[in-house]
């Protein structure tokens, strides 16, 4: 595997962020303002941490369920902890949609993703226009590339995984870029990871955001490639553990 400089400085950026960050376990109490999140701690005492997700984490918090939050070793921080995942009783839920991007990345570097084993060159956050792409995938012997937008999956109703929980003006621009970019030695791949292990299969959330559900036909009709993959969850690890069905979609 050929790490750009770039790339590079991602991986060893991550090895020592976590490195300095130790885990707590915590009592998740209320949500507020999309980017705090209070908890009481077992010592007793009461924190406020930075909540990581944008979206409306439906399913995903009720007072009193157990949460894991991560310290950071930067003193300048001015919310030292972050919220990283939360149990409703069945399986750890990861809140944190940043890690998203990082667990994929590990799992590229392994080669742990069959549809995605053949190429050799990572970079991230691949600049295309005025907007970034997740990965530009690439394998120099064969000239085929590969551009891949990973997209973080909590919402969970009756059995079923939901993207998006909440309207994304900015995923639907995604979807339409990944669709322009679409050629015979070039694939665009639309990744969903989800970050719990209690849901059958995942669909579009057509009865949140019609037009980002309009958008991802329109790119699959245009060649854009489905992957979705559960996670196996735990606090001190997180790693894809299987392919799930995406039915709207299947060949």
């Amino acid at each position: 595997m050929i790490l750009s400089p770039r790339n590079l400085f991602f991986f060893v950026k991550r090895m020592v962020e976590n490195r300095d960050k130790k885990l707590y376990k915590g009592i998740f109490l209320r949500r507020y303002k999309r980017f705090f999140a209070d908890f009481q701690m077992e010592d007793g005492s009461k924190i406020t941490a930075h909540c990581p997700n944008p979206g409306r984490m439906t399913s995903c918090m009720n007072e009193g369920w157990e949460s894991i939050l991560s310290l950071s070793g930067n003193p300048n921080r001015k919310l030292p902890y972050t919220w990283e995942m939360i149990h409703n009783g069945k399986t750890w839920i990861g809140v944190n949609t940043v890690r998203a991007n990082e667990i994929v990345h590990e799992a590229l570097l392994k080669k742990q993703i069959p549809e995605l084993a053949l190429y050799t060159e990572i970079k991230r956050e691949y600049k295309v226009d005025d907007s970034r792409i997740d990965f530009l995938l690439l394998n120099p012997q064969t000239s085929e590339v590969c551009y891949l937008e990973v997209k973080s999956v909590t919402y969970l109703e009756k059995g079923v995984y939901f993207f998006p929980d909440a309207v994304t003006a900015r995923g639907k621009k995604h979807l339409e870029t990944l669709s322009s970019l679409i050629a015979s030695d070039t694939r665009g791949v639309i990744f969903f990871l989800v970050q719990r292990s209690d849901g059958k299969e995942l669909r579009m959330a057509r009865h949140i955001d019609p037009a980002y559900a309009s958008a991802m036909d329109e790119a699959v009709q245009k060649g854009v490639e489905v992957m979705a993959w559960e996670c196996s969850m735990k606090p001190d690890k997180i790693k894809l553990k299987k392919t799930l069905p995406v039915p709207e979609y299947s060949q």
